[in-house]
């Protein structure tokens, strides 16, 4: 048999090698609408794993929503939005997107996205370009999820800004770095809800902190969007926040249950994003029956059903909190839908997952470099459609899987 050209033997070693560490990712196929229970590859689960927290991925209205966008509009936009692909129903969006943000950032304007990773690498790298280069700085939370840490990196190589970390639980040593810093352009980011630990930055310190040291603060809230504040409208909402040096980022496919990003903030910057932010500049822009259907769901997330939603959501976080109790496997502090169960090794995690697959949970183990190393887990989210019995049959479960465990049944 012809031996692999050298670029193919090494693939193959190096997925080996991941396949050694029991790091190796593996698709699984649905068969059905995201919702609290899927179709995986012809069996029945019970889905504790997606981001749709509001449980509006598979609202009938915003399928209605969406299939009459796809008969006014059409499927598909035809051009970046700079050329022919800028439609009144994303104008029509972007205006109420930023209407949610307008009593928290003065002069809101709103730039949608198809993702949230491009508006990520767009923000980050766009606004870095007000500054010459080096002399921009970039202060990144440590555990930012991975567009934030992509947008970060590709700012640094193309503006030579420097790049400093921080812990968001101790604030001190960016404070520090800060009061040294005598660049003329200075961005803080971070996650609103950090995505594998489920807690919430302390934005009020952070805003505090920016106007102090006259820095810009760009906050993603892929997962507080729609889930947190009394009309879900976000961390901004959730804790009164009111600044014009908030660069703030929303999700559209978690809470919002359809697909898209934005960002939002006061006009000048969004003009200048539109100018210099390659990403937003160089794709094609978002169908507009998508923009429709997110129009449909912002309408919903902010009535008294979306109200009513968010509601049931915390009370089954306040459920969990209260009932759910492990012997060693460690359980986060989350006031939100996201409630990793901290188990460790991979083997641990992924043999954990296996078995509650085999009892009909789809929970899938999440392990480095998601995670840091030793610190893998299940990730836990729940939606609004999740009933307290389902919460109830699901912590039965896991004491069970944890007590096998510990009789050494997965080691």
């Amino acid at each position: 048999m012809k031996p692999p050209f050298h670029a193919l033997g090494m693939a193959q070693e190096q997925i080996a090698e991941l396949e050694t560490q029991l790091l190796k990712r593996k698709l699984r196929m649905t068969e059905s609408p995201c919702d609290t229970e899927a179709i995986v590859e012809n069996r029945k689960l019970h889905a504790f794993c997606s981001n749709d927290y509001l449980g509006l991925a598979n609202h009938p209205e915003l399928i209605a929503a969406l299939a009459e966008g796809a008969n006014q509009y059409g499927v598909g936009s035809g051009a970046s939005h700079l050329i022919s692909g800028h439609h009144i129903t994303h104008d029509l969006l972007e205006k109420k997107l930023a209407s949610f943000q307008s009593e928290h950032i003065p002069n809101a304007r709103a730039l949608f996205f198809s993702t949230g990773y491009l508006a990520n690498l767009a923000a980050i790298t766009g606004l870095v370009k007000l500054a010459k280069p080096e002399e921009a700085s970039i202060y990144s939370a440590e555990l930012n999820h991975a567009s934030i840490i992509d947008g970060v990196r590709l700012a640094s190589t193309q503006s030579k800004a420097s790049v400093i970390l921080f812990d968001h639980q101790q604030l001190d040593t960016l404070q520090k770095a800060l009061k040294h810093d005598k660049r003329p352009l200075k961005l803080i980011v971070t996650d609103g809800v950090f995505s594998m630990d489920g807690d919430i930055t302390p934005v009020k310190a952070l805003v505090a902190i920016a106007e102090q040291y006259d820095a810009l603060l760009l906050v993603d809230d892929a997962h507080g969007f729609g889930v947190l504040g009394e009309q879900g409208h976000g961390i901004l909402e959730q804790f009164n926040i009111v600044s014009e040096r908030i660069i703030y980022i929303g999700t559209l496919g978690k809470a919002a249950g359809v697909s898209g990003a934005f960002v939002c903030a006061q006009a000048p910057f969004i003009d200048w994003l539109i100018q210099k932010g390659r990403p937003y500049i160089y794709s094609t822009a978002t169908p507009p029956a998508i923009a429709h259907a997110l129009l449909k769901s912002l309408s919903i997330i902010e009535s008294n059903e979306g109200k009513s939603r968010r509601r049931q959501l915390n009370q089954l976080i306040t459920y969990w909190q209260n009932e759910m109790h492990f012997s060693d496997w460690k359980k986060m502090s989350s006031c939100t839908p996201i409630q990793p169960v901290i188990l460790g090794s991979n083997a641990n995690a992924l043999a954990a997952a296996k078995l509650l697959d085999e009892m009909g949970y789809w929970i899938p183990a999440i392990r480095p470099p998601t995670v840091p190393a030793g610190s893998a887990r299940l990730r836990i989210t729940f939606s609004a459609n999740h009933s307290l019995e389902d919460l109830q049959k699901l912590i039965w479960v896991l004491q069970k899987i944890e007590q096998q465990v510990q009789v050494g049944q997965l080691s």
